[in-house]
């Protein structure tokens, strides 16, 4: 039974989350350019490979074309990213899955903010709370208007709210910085907020809201 998809980009798997919780016969795994090579490196077979592979070695590629299932080989020059391509594979295989981005940080900071800014595009917005960026020190989730509720991961210590659109009636609370009504007419942070317990709540009426819970090396 498919839990979660995972899609792999072609940053270092040195800055990966902890991969052991994540079980390969409940993950559908989608390896972006590189990251389906990243993914054999380490013991997993991924069920699509898409991009242009412009980072591959030509034996590297032919590994890939002939232990993966499905792959869909881009052209170089084209209108959408190799993990866009790979978000509209997550898109198609499963209506309700949380999918998650890894190996998309800690490389170059063009790749890291193409892929922050995906989900306020509006054909991906749908997914939008279902979907978060994860390394090993962060996990980035994106919420849309309305009252949320966010559980505090065990090895993270800090949590921050980022307007990454004007945003309306800002409230937190259950944090040891709340706040109250706050309207962002332009994009902010608020970093470095703490849980009080296990759980924080915050709501808004307008825009877009991201949630970074993170912690120091």
């Amino acid at each position: 039974m498919m839990k979660q998809i995972i899609i792999v980009a072609g940053g270092s798997p040195k800055y990966w989350p902890e991969m052991s919780s994540y079980k390969k016969n409940e993950t559908f795994w989608v390896g972006v350019d590189r990251g389906a090579w990243f993914l054999l490196e380490n013991g997993i077979t991924p069920d699509y490979a898409v991009g242009d592979f412009d980072s591959l070695s030509v034996e590297e590629f032919k590994t890939i074309s002939e232990v993966v299932s499905e792959v869909v080989k881009a052209p170089r020059e084209k209108d959408e990213t190799d993990t866009q391509l790979g978000l509209k594979i997550a898109m198609s295989e499963c209506d309700d899955c949380p999918i998650i981005l890894i190996g998309a940080t800690g490389g170059r900071m063009d790749h890291l903010m193409a892929n922050f800014w995906l989900m306020l595009e509006p054909r991906f917005q749908e997914i939008s709370q279902r979907f978060m960026i994860k390394d090993n020190q962060n996990s980035i989730t994106f919420y849309q208007s309305g009252s949320h509720v966010v559980e505090k991961e065990g090895d993270k210590d800090y949590l921050g709210f980022l307007c990454v659109t004007p945003v309306a009636d800002l409230t937190l609370r259950g944090v040891k910085y709340p706040l109250n009504n706050y309207q962002a007419a332009y994009p902010i942070s608020f970093a470095s907020n703490e849980f009080i317990e296990g759980y924080a709540n915050f709501e808004f009426s307008s825009g877009v809201v991201v949630v970074v819970q993170s912690k120091d090396k």
